[in-house]
């Protein structure tokens, strides 16, 4: 096994040295990494250093040619918070930042953020500053990113700036994980039990009833119901899956334009049990981004601007662009959110308390704080209620096809008795 000397940034953000044996610089960088180590330079003691060098430029051209993985890996919210806090670490150690670029794109294990932080690095050395070049790749970096970017370079901050951008990152993933996580359990027992039924109807029911159909007697309004729903799932499903399909299209392509989103986003915020909790992760979601952007030295006009974005809500995305205007007409932030109605008085109070106190950073950081628990406590109470609905609507649901099946049974045999 090969011996590599090696120079890396430890986490507490000073630089270290040494050597190692590894199976290659590959293999080094994952064991420094496991040793929270980012490495930076590499060296191989034991000779043939130039020819291992050519050997792993033919490896990885090789595995360019034949990574067929690369075709279908996506770069995910998680790639860009680990690199964005191990990019404010190694900047806050004082290594340059096309060194620092460099560093990151070689320990990356996506192979696509490699390349887009090697086109960084490229426009970097050729005088592009850090936003600009990331600007070319708004797929994976997006706008409130590239703006916190460029309030940290011109304010000569960048360091301080990243990392607090990698514990919004950080929050943003947690909450997005806890509110999926959570509804994931009721989404897949609902596939589930529409399999299940639908199996059941299609080749379990036409079979036992074909034997009261044969009996000629007259059988129960739900029997017949049951019979006819089968036959109907059973000799026509090559016309009613292309109908379901085609209804689904049409439905999601009005949900798509500006009226059907805008009428469909005004519903989600009136559904019971629902509508609170989308809500609540909206105003969580504007608090945590507007005040990461107000400490970042983002004007306050161009951070609601981006932050409406992430609302994913065109009913309070119209509320953040009526109170930027009202804004840039000498308002307060909270007066025209409060007028709106659609954002919470408490929510309100509390960022005019912080205009008030010159605290509004601060403020806004507990209205998310305070309403991202909130919204965790709506999705376990959501979780809780919704798993025993699904489990009675089940039952109910088997109940009937079994009591329309017993039913029919039971007069045959006092018939015959």
């Amino acid at each position: 096994m090969p011996l590599y000397s090696y120079k890396g940034i430890d986490s507490a953000g000073k630089t270290v040295s040494g050597s190692r044996e590894a199976d290659g610089p590959k293999g080094l960088r994952q064991n420094l990494r496991r040793d929270s180590v980012f490495l930076t330079e590499v060296r191989e003691v034991k000779g043939g250093t130039r020819m291992a060098a050519t050997s792993g430029k033919t490896k990885t051209a090789l595995k360019r040619d034949v990574d067929f993985r690369g075709l279908f890996e996506s770069i995910g919210p998680q790639d860009i918070a680990i690199f964005t806090r191990q990019l404010a670490t190694l900047l806050t150690a004082g290594i340059p930042l096309t060194e620092a670029m460099g560093a990151l794109s070689e320990q990356s294990d996506s192979r696509k953020l490699q390349l887009v932080l090697s086109a960084i690095r490229q426009r970097i050395n050729e005088g592009d500053a850090l936003a600009l070049a990331m600007d070319q790749h708004k797929g994976v970096f997006p706008d409130l990113y590239i703006n916190m970017v460029r309030s940290g370079e011109t304010a000569g901050n960048l360091d301080s700036v990243l990392a607090r951008l990698a514990d919004f990152l950080d929050s943003q993933n947690a909450l997005k994980t806890k509110v999926s996580g959570a509804l994931a359990y009721p989404m897949i027992m609902a596939v589930v039990g529409s399999l299940v039924m639908g199996v059941l109807m299609i080749f379990v029911v036409p079979q036992i009833t074909q034997v009261f159909e044969d009996s000629e007697q007259e059988l129960p309004l739900k029997t017949r119901f049951l019979i006819g729903v089968a036959h109907l799932l059973g000799g026509y499903w090559f016309v009613l899956l292309p109908l379901a399909g085609g209804t689904f299209w049409v439905v999601r392509k009005w949900a798509n334009s500006v009226k059907g989103r805008a009428k469909l986003d005004r519903i989600r915020l009136r559904v019971w049990l629902i509508g609170p909790l989308m809500r609540y992760l909206a105003v969580a979601r504007f608090a945590r981004t507007l005040s990461t952007m107000l400490a970042s030295g983002v004007p306050v006009l161009t951070a609601l601007d981006i932050v409406k974005r992430v609302l994913n809500n065109t009913v309070l995305e119209k509320v953040i662009e009526n109170a930027r205007d009202a804004i840039r007409e000498g308002e307060s932030v909270a007066a025209p959110l409060k007028r709106s109605g659609e954002f919470p008085s408490m929510m309100c109070h509390m960022v005019s308390v912080g205009e008030r106190s010159g605290e509004l950073e601060t403020m806004l950081e507990h209205v998310a704080e305070a309403y991202e628990r909130d919204v965790n406590a709506k999705v376990n109470r959501l979780t809780t209620m919704l798993t025993p609905i699904m489990i009675v609507g089940m039952a109910v649901i088997v109940g009937f096809v079994v009591y329309a099946i017993i039913e029919p049974i039971m007069q045959m045999q006092q018939f015959v008795q």
